[in-house]
């Protein structure tokens, strides 16, 4: 009876090792191994940065972000081989991220996107799939390259935002609709609030410029209409109408 009870007990050690084995293995990679994971993620990041100067060559482009995105796929990289397949390294690196708070001014949607492109290149040389992660970054940079070259999705006509301050005792109702059709293929109204207790009117609206359009001698058509107040005017894609 004691017998068949150390036997019991042993291969029950024996699993309970076996389990602890399988959960806290890890695949510890090789110098070499991470040598080129490495040099891969940062050759690859730097790809993917390039590429995205050369799509925003004619905006101004934040340093930082560029080399944030060179580094995003070494450091991705470096995070997988870290945890390899350590569950328990797993659960706490997603703890300390969790006590990390990132604040940063709202990115464009292409920033964006260049983002999670960079952290997908880093996965993919982290799992030592590196000749998929090459071919990824290059089939995609080279997409995002002729799309650029070729305009796609650019419009030929460009919305702005047309901000109007009016006085209170201007009839504003059509007062400057002969001069938004001179200047405009298109205009909609999309806002009219008061502002300074109700003594001036804020007048919003999505407009269409004119290819060429002296957008000067418009708003100069405009003052006179307003009596000389606040005018703004702004593309649509880069502002809130509260930020006017």
């Amino acid at each position: 009876m004691l017998y068949a009870t150390a036997i019991t007990t042993t291969s029950e050690i024996t699993t309970l090792n076996d389990v602890n084995n399988v959960v806290s293995s890890s695949s510890i990679a090789s110098i070499n191994e991470i040598f080129v994971t490495l040099l891969m993620a940062f050759i690859l990041g730097t790809f993917i940065s390039l590429t995205y100067m050369f799509i925003n060559r004619k905006k101004d482009s934040s340093q930082n972000f560029i080399v944030s995105i060179a580094m995003i796929p070494a450091i991705i990289s470096i995070i997988i081989l870290l945890v390899g397949n350590n569950v328990a390294r797993a659960f706490s690196l997603a703890g300390a991220f969790s006590l990390i708070r990132f604040r940063s001014a709202p990115g464009s949607s292409k920033d964006i996107t260049f983002i999670f492109f960079a952290m997908a290149a880093g996965l993919g040389c982290g799992v030592g799939l590196v000749w998929y992660a090459l071919a990824l970054v290059v089939s995609l940079c080279l997409f995002l390259i002729i799309l650029d070259l070729i305009k796609f999705g650019t419009q030929k006509n460009r919305h702005y935002i047309l901000k109007i301050t009016v006085p209170e005792d201007l009839n504003f109702k059509g007062a400057f609709d002969d001069i938004l059709e001179e200047y405009t293929v298109s205009f909609e109204t999309l806002r009219i609030k008061t502002v300074d207790l109700g003594t001036l009117y804020q007048l919003y609206f999505d407009v269409c410029l004119k290819k060429d359009t002296n957008e000067k001698e418009m708003i100069d058509k405009l003052r006179c209409r307003n009596g000389n107040l606040n005018i703004a005017l702004a593309v649509s894609s880069n502002v809130e109408i509260k930020a006017l």
